[in-house]
């Protein structure tokens, strides 16, 4: 997430939301995509599992120290870990990470995860890592004294075992939530993504590495 500079000459400031697995390949990523790993202030991890939290360890290597935002529930020592090297805040409820960026706070009992909520001049972004509480739970909870449309989830919907019905159930309380556009990936799975496809039409955006998506901005 970059923020737009007036002085185009000043560096953009970026927010990293999850690290992957593999800290090689977020650099070799952030690489081909031109980011420099000094212009992320910000780190904001979904949750405590491996494949979202693992590449952090490489990119605090590179001497950066942005300040990294995780649910108060993550484990002790990973905490630990991550204090020793950069600013840490543990999340419980919502809050502003900067001027029209927000966490959901924790979400959920067993796997507990946070999202980001962004504010867009075309309404609400809902960021998810794998959505263990659901996706739905997470978009209710972004939207939580809020209100109004949400222009756009996208990130893991943690669909992958999931029923046609299931998925279509889900659909419909999307749309009753104000959904206006999705871009599932991740652990989604193949079957509901297609399902998504269908039911979104042209308001379906494809998601994955690299992949750039424009939202205007508030």
């Amino acid at each position: 997430m970059d923020d737009d500079c007036q002085d185009k000459t000043v560096p953009k400031r970026r927010l990293l939301f999850d690290t992957g697995a593999d800290g090689r390949a977020l650099l070799a990523n952030m690489g081909h995509l031109g980011i420099d790993p000094a212009t992320i202030e910000v780190v904001v991890l979904s949750h405590p599992h491996g494949d979202h939290t693992g590449g952090l360890k490489a990119l605090l290597a590179t001497g950066v120290q942005p300040t990294v935002y995780v649910p108060r529930s993550f484990p002790r020592r990973f905490k630990r870990s991550v204090r020793s090297l950069t600013r840490l805040v543990e999340v419980h409820g919502p809050a502003e990470i900067r001027p029209g960026v927000r966490t959901t706070g924790e979400v959920g009992r067993g796997i507990v995860e946070q999202a980001l909520a962004v504010d867009t001049a075309e309404g609400m972004v809902v960021v998810t890592g794998c959505a263990h509480p659901g996706v739905v739970q997470m978009v209710q909870r972004a939207r939580e004294g809020v209100g109004g449309e949400v222009a756009l989830v996208m990130g893991g919907f943690h669909l992958g075992g999931a029923g046609g019905d299931q998925v279509e159930r889900i659909i419909a309380e999307l749309r009753r939530l104000g959904v206006q556009r999705v871009a599932p990936c991740h652990c989604t799975g193949d079957r509901a993504m297609h399902i998504f496809s269908d039911a979104f039409g042209a308001d379906y955006l494809s998601a994955g590495v690299g992949k750039v998506i424009h939202i205007g901005r508030a």
